[in-house]
């Protein structure tokens, strides 16, 4: 059975710093592309940062351009976003999802097949 789990949110002030995770088991993650969305309340899920299956091209929303860091680790089956600089409109539930069949990086939601359960990040100001 896939499983993405993601950890890593919680409470942070304006201008510090959060790593997300997202753990994967029970597919072949190298050949998936993964990407980070988030909904924050009232709102539409967006696409915040995705990644090819090497991790050798990236994409991110213009949002968090310079702030947001997406990368993978093959050998661990895990998927990371650090986020520096945050800002209260970062406040968002937080969610990984893979994405089968071609290397591109789709910033449709629509697109992605599996995902995680999602977590809390909090930005207060």
């Amino acid at each position: 059975q896939v499983q993405l789990v993601e950890s890593g949110g919680g409470l942070v002030q304006a201008g510090g710093s959060l790593r997300l995770s997202c753990a994967a088991s029970a597919f072949t993650f190298s050949r998936y592309v993964m990407g980070w969305f988030r909904q924050a309340p009232g709102k539409e899920r967006e696409f915040v940062a995705g990644i090819s299956w090497s991790g050798g091209f990236t994409s991110y929303a213009d949002s968090v351009k310079g702030r947001f860091t997406i990368s993978r680790d093959n050998a661990k089956n895990t998927l990371y976003l650090q986020m520096n600089s945050l800002k209260p409109e970062d406040t968002a539930v937080y969610y990984c999802a893979a994405r089968s069949g071609s290397n591109y990086v789709s910033v449709e939601a629509m697109s992605y097949d599996y995902w995680g359960q999602g977590t809390q990040v909090t930005v207060s100001s």
